[in-house]
């Protein structure tokens, strides 16, 4: 019984972080909808560009969400590093997003503002999530994703006899 309410702290752990990363994912996709729908239509610029300006906006805005509350127990002693991987990872989820887009716009000659939106933010958005998820968790803010896989993993289950 007292391995199932380890397990189950540990994966509402997991679902808190989840949360987060997504309540500061959903403020990043509102501000990168708004930067991109403002660029190509506001200031008519190419939307593979107005896409990475949008992209790079959202970033920096995820960037304070993720830091400063998402992962505020994290190490800090490696700002730097901490960083440099981020813009690493946030770069790469930039391309695959932006990537998405122009296939759609310049490839498939979707050029419509719905289909841009759609391939932008819907489909490019989604899988770059995912990606940095995966990458964040995995190597930018480690210290708490390691010590919440590693005590996933391997912390012993109470024994009863501690709770009595």
């Amino acid at each position: 019984m007292s391995q199932r309410r380890a397990v189950r702290s540990r994966l509402e752990r997991v679902a808190r972080e989840i949360a987060k990363f997504g309540a500061v994912g959903a403020i990043g996709f509102v501000v990168n909808f708004i930067v991109f729908n403002i660029c190509v239509h506001g200031f008519h610029l190419a939307v593979v560009r107005s896409g990475v300006i949008a992209t790079a906006v959202a970033i920096a805005t995820n960037y304070v969400g993720n830091r400063y509350w998402t992962y505020r127990d994290c190490d800090r002693s490696r700002r730097s590093r901490e960083m440099s991987l981020f813009l690493l990872f946030s770069g790469a989820g930039l391309v695959i997003e932006n990537g998405i887009l122009a296939i759609s716009h310049y490839g498939f000659g979707l050029t419509s503002a719905l289909a841009d939106n759609v391939a932008k933010n819907v489909i490019g958005l989604g899988i770059g999530t995912v990606f940095r998820f995966w990458s964040y968790r995995t190597w930018v803010f480690r210290a708490q994703a390691v010590e919440t896989a590693e005590s996933f993993l391997s912390a012993p289950p109470e024994r009863a006899e501690a709770r009595k």
